[in-house]
């Protein structure tokens, strides 16, 4: 495969595509290669300096400005270029910093018995509907856990978890560095539900204060507009629920069906659940739950020897990164032993995903737990990936449980 053939590959949006091989035909270019009007970045010392460069910034309302005067027209656009996600400091601090409080070391971990319990509800779900042995981890396991967790943390009533699966499936496609015209109108019209949603969920939690995030951003946003304003504060909303459980989904997802594929390793995590930690390592690394991201250079820069105008596009392959060999011994292998595992998956610098540890604590709780459960479970049937690029993930993944409990 040549580097225009990879790129175009890349590029597709809906494609329900393996990525690895067209990641290797532009690795083989060097670790930054120009093309249809973008640079491609593979190599992880490369993606890694890219992601703390202040020189290098987020793709913001700016940027998608001078290239796409139309932007506006769709509002799941103007929804996330309004959150955290597409902000450049000084914005990008203010914004972040009302929200970090939530996701501290200490209140997470303060959230893992929490989490514990909503993992042993969800397992007891999972064999509840379990149809001659046979049931679908993504939905009764990989989509309600984290779904659960970010409402609770939200402040979103547990009646009305069921509606998001299907909206953030829609606004996700927005996420895309490319989507097709018919995702973006059904992103469009998922902004308007998801919206109205928190528009009631905002004039509930103002009545009935409580210990949630809605409520935290609603006050900043009620004490002083310039700390948060209202276009931010629901996009912000926005962003923290979509991303709080999307990638976690995907994340456990794959987890499963690697685990599925190397019986040998899953045998040990089950019988040594303190090893979870390093599993879920490897599991982001190797199959990424979100492939890519994009930055844009603020001004006229070499990187990695390529001179790159100001206001070209970076198109970082976070999961060619973490396969690259400069970086990671046989990088194409499962090995949960891997020493010095850091891989890419969720960012790095001022934009590193604030929910990392949460959707990492969760994995470590879910995966041994569901072996431990099920020590017979296997793929039913083959599984489906999810129609995404970015966004890397199993649509359906039937499982049998045969159960031994």
């Amino acid at each position: 495969m040549d580097a225009a053939t990879a790129i175009g590959t890349l590029l597709s949006p809906g494609t329900n595509k393996e990525p690895y091989a067209a990641y290797a035909a532009l690795r083989a270019q060097g670790p930054v290669v120009p093309g249809q009007g973008a640079c491609f970045v593979t190599g992880y010392a490369a993606v890694d300096r890219i992601l703390r460069d202040p020189d290098i910034l987020a793709y913001d309302a700016a940027m998608l400005d001078t290239q796409w005067p139309d932007w506006r027209a769709n509002r799941a656009l103007l929804l996330f270029v309004d959150s955290m996600l597409k902000q450049n400091p000084p914005n990008h601090t203010r914004m972040r910093r009302l929200a970090a409080g939530v996701f501290t070391a200490r209140r997470v971990n303060a959230l893992r018995e929490v989490i514990v319990a909503q993992v042993d509800e969800a397992l007891d779900e999972l064999a509840a509907n379990a149809v001659d042995g046979e049931v679908d981890v993504i939905t009764h396991l990989a989509y309600p856990l984290p779904i659960g967790v970010i409402t609770a943390l939200l402040g979103v009533p547990a009646t009305d978890r069921g509606m998001f699966r299907r909206l953030a499936e829609a606004l996700t496609a927005v996420l895309e560095v490319r989507y097709s015209r018919e995702q973006g109108r059904a992103a469009h019209k998922a902004a308007y539900e998801l919206e109205a949603y928190f528009e009631q969920l905002l004039a509930l939690r103002r009545r009935e204060p409580a210990d949630d995030l809605v409520t935290v951003l609603a006050a900043a946003h009620d004490a002083d507009g310039d700390r948060l304003t209202g276009a931010e504060l629901m996009g912000n909303l926005a962003l923290l629920l979509v991303a709080g459980f999307e990638t976690t989904t995907n994340l456990l997802g794959n987890g499963v069906m690697l685990l599925l594929e190397h019986p040998e390793y899953a045998r040990r995590l089950a019988a040594d659940p303190a090893l979870a930690p390093a599993y879920v390592e490897e599991i982001l690394r190797i199959d990424s739950p979100v492939q890519a991201t994009n930055r844009f250079v603020g001004r006229d820069k070499e990187i990695e020897g390529v001179p790159v105008p100001g206001g070209t596009e970076l198109i970082l392959l976070l999961g060619a990164a973490n396969r690259d060999p400069e970086r990671f011994t046989d990088p194409d292998r499962f090995d949960p032993d891997r020493p010095g595992n850091a891989p890419l998956s969720f960012g790095a610098g001022a934009h590193y995903c604030l929910g990392a540890p949460l959707a990492r604590l969760e994995a470590q709780v879910a995966l041994p737990a569901l072996l431990r459960r099920f020590p017979r479970l296997a793929l039913a049937r083959r599984p489906e990936r999810r129609d995404r690029s970015n966004l890397r993930g199993w649509a359906t993944l039937p499982v049998r449980l045969d159960s031994v409990d």
